[in-house]
């Protein structure tokens, strides 16, 4: 990135609040985002008690928004954090009082399930070789395209999912399986697309 020029960032992480958030999908039962595969070793989703899985998805809709691009989606109201779940979970104080009786009893399972989830990440993949992998797929893009990269940002969380691929899901997140990621080959061809979109 030579000065004056087009400048982008990669933000790679297995975020704490964003594992807890698809551990709570799945325990839930709820569909959103559909294309997203599940979480691995989790247990089977709760049968779903609650009298309406519509409202219990569009708060969930909403938590995980917020929880993704927390920035692009403020709460119009304050945030509370919520019981036994260690800072990681926090929902608007007004119109998520299904959701936060839902979720209460997946704390602990949550909260561990994401903390294994982020230390699995950390220490295979987070070791400071993030900023070459996306170097090595804008080089291509570049060499490609016959022009500089655009500047533009990017958040990719490395997610222990049950299928390998690359998924939207945000304006400028993509969500990609641990075990892609760790596949150099494999992880160029598949960010590849990525980066042509947005760079």
């Amino acid at each position: 990135m030579a000065a004056g020029g087009p400048e982008w960032v990669v933000r790679e992480d297995a975020g704490l609040p964003v594992l807890v958030a698809l551990y709570l999908r799945q325990a839930l039962g709820i569909r959103f985002p559909e294309e997203l595969p599940h979480l691995r070793n989790m247990p089977p989703a709760a049968s779903s008690e609650y009298v309406d899985a519509a409202v219990l998805e569009r708060q969930w809709r909403a938590y995980w928004e917020m929880t993704i691009e927390p920035q692009a989606h403020p709460s119009p109201v304050p945030l509370e954090l919520v019981d036994g779940f260690d800072m990681l979970v926090a929902l608007p104080t007004e119109g998520f009082a299904e959701l936060a009786a839902a979720i209460a009893p997946h704390g602990t399972d949550a909260v561990a399930y994401a903390r294994h989830g982020n230390e699995r990440y950390r220490a295979q993949l987070g070791s400071g070789t993030s900023y070459r992998a996306y170097a090595s797929a804008i080089a291509q893009h570049e060499r490609a395209t016959g022009r500089r990269a655009h500047s533009f940002e990017l958040n990719v969380q490395v997610l222990p999912l049950t299928q390998r691929g690359v998924w939207w899901v945000g304006a400028l997140t993509v969500a990609v399986t641990d075990g892609l990621r760790g596949d150099v080959v494999a992880f160029d061809a598949a960010i590849a697309p990525v980066i042509a979109d947005i760079a």
